[in-house]
């Protein structure tokens, strides 16, 4: 499916998302950063990806954490899965937190999150009286472990 794309000057000569291996569902997203940032732990960064898009009708791109970032790092993204909306068309990026114990440098053209193209279905709220009952009734946080 075709996602139209904008390069802005800060992306110049860096490739753009692509899937890693045939069956991978993410695009990498690369930062296009003109010089190194450096995330301490406990803190927070955003970071430009370069990539203006336009997403097909009834779509979303799902931005999500590098599972190996966070693993050997600590580095995550504090609303994962980040939603970009079918009529939003300005910069993609990517807000990286370090959950890790030691700074942690994005540098130019590195891999900092995949994009996921996904299907959106648009709900409509009916409100109602009251609602069918289930197994699990309004047991919340924690309560389909406990039985």
């Amino acid at each position: 499916m075709p996602i139209q794309v904008r390069r802005l000057p800060h992306a110049e000569g860096l490739p753009l998302p692509e899937y890693a291996t045939a069956g991978a569902a993410g695009m990498d997203l690369l930062a296009a950063v003109a010089a190194a940032v450096v995330i301490p732990p406990g803190g927070r960064a955003l970071i430009p990806t370069g990539l203006c898009v336009a997403l097909p009708e009834g779509h979303e791109l799902q931005v999500r954490p590098r599972s190996g970032l966070a693993l050997r790092h600590g580095i995550t993204m504090p609303n994962t899965p980040g939603t970009v909306d079918e009529d939003y068309r300005g910069e993609l990026q990517v807000i990286l937190m370090n959950a890790g114990d030691a700074p942690f440098t994005v540098e130019r053209g590195m891999r900092i999150a995949q994009a996921v193209l996904a299907p959106v279905t648009r709900g409509v709220w009916q409100e109602v009286e009251a609602l069918p009952d289930t197994h699990r009734g309004t047991g919340g946080f924690g309560s389909t472990g406990t039985r």
